[in-house]
């Protein structure tokens, strides 16, 4: 097999935005404009944003607790972890990525220092909810926008509706400089604190630059399907086989955060690209919306839509089925083949052996309902109607079985081996 669709729906990168030359303040500028905000900050990674946000809150603040949604990527964790900050998870809502209302209102105290809510698969959370209740503790909000580049809440953009949003420019999230990141931050004095914080902390590290300059000649060499094969399509293949799907997903992260300084040649790659990326977010979302539509006339299948107040920049479509079995039976079939089918995080925060140190136990019901029962499908134009349709066939088949014969499906569900 030598055809593979990415799992999300990235930016391909063109020569001639190699040929841009060195731009750091261009691509800030280009994306402050583009996020309709004052100015914006590049960093290493989504991560190291983040980060350095924490970092920046402690030093207005003496709280220290940061309040997680029960799903999200386990780096999050491990950022507060290395600020010297306490975890607290809070469940989600019935298939949803939003925090539980009631729940989050419970857990703000006098300690927090700040929410996070994470808009998942381009799709702004509930923001409001959010907002009302930090604020009404004093707790600042951190939106992480790492998914969601583009999105709207309210016309407004994802990232700049809360106290400080970051976002990720990694390969396949859209805008890329393959590791990379940004913050935005309403407040003059908090976008200065940002600035004053990462001068602090980032470093030049010449040799890693060169070797994430290398590393984004790949991705516009590979990012295609032909070359995804390779480098993405048999690292899963490998890791599936030997029942590791943490692995495969790439959901195992180890500590420290690396931080180190973006050049100017590797922002000047992106800050060509970004005249992109309005259409290919514009394609992403008509693209999107009337596939999960689609899907969703299935019987028993959700597929993740947009609601009234926004407008979502859509990687990937979010799939929710009836039970684990169900989502278990599809990713049998569909996971290797090449088809830009796959699953997010493996577990809910609380699921992590690796995380045990960093995330206290919970209970998180809802969070871990939504890793069990989720599966993604790539949003990417490589992904033709033919093989989308394919995809939706076997979820249909899977579902429809299930609502016939349940018994038989789990069974068969629990027995399936995923192979070639």
């Amino acid at each position: 097999m030598f055809h593979e669709i990415p799992p999300t729906a990235g930016m391909p990168l063109s020569w001639r935005d190699f040929l841009a030359g060195p731009k750091a303040a261009g691509l800030e500028t280009a994306l402050a404009q583009f996020l309709e905000v004052e100015s914006a900050q590049i960093e290493c990674s989504g991560t190291a944003a983040f980060l350095i946000a924490l970092e920046a809150l402690k030093r207005l603040s003496s709280r220290k607790t940061v309040i997680l949604p029960g799903y999200t990527c386990p780096l999050v964790p491990l950022a507060v972890s290395q600020a010297g900050l306490n975890v607290r998870v809070v469940d989600t809502q019935p298939d949803s990525f939003d925090f539980d209302c009631q729940a989050l209102k419970a857990a703000c105290d006098a300690d927090t220092l700040c929410v996070v809510p994470t808009h998942i698969g381009g799709m702004v959370g509930d923001m409001q909810t959010v907002l009302d209740t930090a604020h009404g503790t004093g707790a600042y909000v951190i939106e992480d926008a790492a998914q969601a580049l583009g999105a709207e809440w309210q016309t407004r953009k994802a990232g700049t509706i809360g106290d400080i949003g970051f976002f990720s420019l990694t390969r396949g999230k859209g805008l890329t400089i393959y590791e990379g990141g940004a913050l935005v931050a309403k407040d003059r004095k908090m976008q200065a604190s940002l600035r004053e914080t990462a001068a602090s902390l980032v470093k030049s590290k010449r040799l890693i630059e060169m070797l994430r300059f290398v590393e984004l000649i790949g991705y516009k060499l590979f990012y295609n399907p032909f070359g995804l094969s390779f480098v993405y399509g048999m690292p899963l293949r490998h890791w599936l086989k030997k029942d590791d799907p943490l692995q495969a997903v790439g959901d195992i992260f180890a500590a420290p955060i690396e931080l180190n300084r973006v050049s100017s040649l590797r922002a000047g790659v992106a800050a060509s690209a970004i005249r992109r990326l309005p259409s290919l977010l514009s394609e992403n979302r008509k693209r999107g919306k009337q596939r999960a539509a689609m899907l969703s006339t299935i019987p028993g299948v959700q597929a993740l839509q947009e609601k009234d107040d926004i407008c979502g920049t859509w990687p990937f479509l979010t799939v929710f089925l009836k039970s684990q079995m169900v989502r278990d039976q599809v990713l049998s079939r569909l996971w290797t083949k090449g088809l830009g089918v796959t699953r997010l995080f493996i577990n809910d925060l609380a699921g992590y052996d690796y995380l045990r140190e960093v995330v206290p136990a919970a209970n998180l019901p809802n969070a871990r309902s939504v890793a069990a029962r989720m599966l993604t499908i790539s949003n990417s134009e490589w992904l033709d109607c033919g093989q989308f349709d394919q995809i939706a066939a076997v979820i249909r088949t899977c579902a429809q079985l299930y609502e016939s014969e349940p018994a038989a499906c789990d069974q068969s569900a629990s027995q399936a081996v995923i192979t070639r």
